[in-house]
């Protein structure tokens, strides 16, 4: 069982247990947050629907605050003498996936009551 989930104007594909880095969230380590869910796959069906997924969250558990690898910015034209470099290193969050909402599964209608 997967979700897709979107955070940070970026979509993750998760299953329960796993760790992903996003964007930089607004909570301290220890913190419970849900995401979104766009996407919902039990193995043998996949709900996109939104009617279906509203209110649907993916729970998760913030382990880190931390910067990610430094990224080198260089800009250059040649024959202008015009060179600068700057790095720039982003802000992520270390996400620990806690639990994915559960489907519910149609209910059948038994036999003794059709009679």
């Amino acid at each position: 069982m997967y979700a897709i989930v979107s955070t940070g104007g970026k979509q993750y594909k998760v299953a329960q247990g796993d760790v992903i880095d996003v964007e930089k969230l607004d909570a301290q380590p220890g913190d419970k947050v849900s995401l979104d869910v766009l996407m919902l796959n039990d193995g043998a069906t996949s709900t996109v629907d939104s009617a279906a997924l509203e209110g649907k969250k993916v729970e998760a558990e913030v382990l880190d605050q931390f910067k990610g690898k430094k990224v080198i910015v260089f800009k250059f034209k040649k024959r202008k003498r015009y060179h600068r470099t700057k790095g720039h290193r982003q802000n992520l969050t270390k996400l620990k996936i806690c639990a994915l909402p559960v489907e519910e599964a149609p209910v059948a209608a038994s036999t003794e009551d059709a009679e």
